[in-house]
């Protein structure tokens, strides 16, 4: 039987952290996102939620230099039961004008997060379709693997490629991930394509 459609039933921010004491109090599963600066994480967010401005939106890089956690409820298309779990926005790797001082200090914080959360159930991982991975996913990629964090590639921006364009893209971007079977899901924020299988990979790890 085809699983029904998952619902986003409410998004709000609840918190943002630097350290594990400012983590919310309550346990609930938790998706983390991650990415270069300007990779389109906060338009991601909001597309996802559909709550406009949830996640600032800045053009300038690096804005987000906290653990942001947004509290969500989702369910499956005529379903009773809502499941509440957190969705939790990294700060972006790799933007050279921020202090170097600061990236030591984010680097610190975020590690301790991603190796001590007992909740964290995947990371989604944002690469720019339009441009092969740098150093710094691949890094990001590798150092996530190696802690046998489960990984899943969001390709962002995808409505500035066409189909061909996309697909070759989405082959250069597995290739240098060194995956080839890797599962990468391309996402157009603008367009709000993507969403559904995002909200499908997210109802399947929580609405069992």
């Amino acid at each position: 039987m085809e699983a029904q459609e998952v619902i986003i039933t409410q998004a709000s921010y609840l918190a943002s952290a630097v350290n594990p004491s400012q983590y919310p109090a309550v346990r609930l599963p938790e998706f983390v996102f991650i990415g270069r600066s300007n990779v389109g994480k906060s338009s991601l967010i909001n597309s996802l939620t559909r709550v406009k401005n949830l996640a600032r939106v800045s053009s300038q890089p690096g804005k987000t230099q906290t653990i942001n956690f947004y509290e969500l409820g989702a369910k499956r298309a005529g379903a009773d039961e809502r499941k509440n779990f957190y969705l939790v926005d990294l700060p972006g790797y790799g933007y050279a004008k921020t202090a170097k001082g600061n990236r030591k200090i984010w680097a610190k914080f975020i590690e301790e997060y991603l190796t001590t959360s007992k909740e964290l159930q995947f990371v989604c991982q944002l690469i720019d379709i339009r441009h092969a991975p740098m150093a710094s996913d691949i890094d990001m990629f590798r150092w996530l693997v190696a802690r046998g964090i489960p990984v899943l590639v969001i390709a962002t921006k995808a409505d500035k490629l066409g189909k061909t364009a996309r697909e070759k893209q989405v082959r250069v971007i597995k290739q240098a991930l060194g995956v080839p079977e890797l599962s990468v899901l391309p996402y157009s924020s603008l367009k709000n394509e993507g969403r559904s299988d995002l909200l499908d990979v997210l109802g399947d790890a929580l609405l069992q």
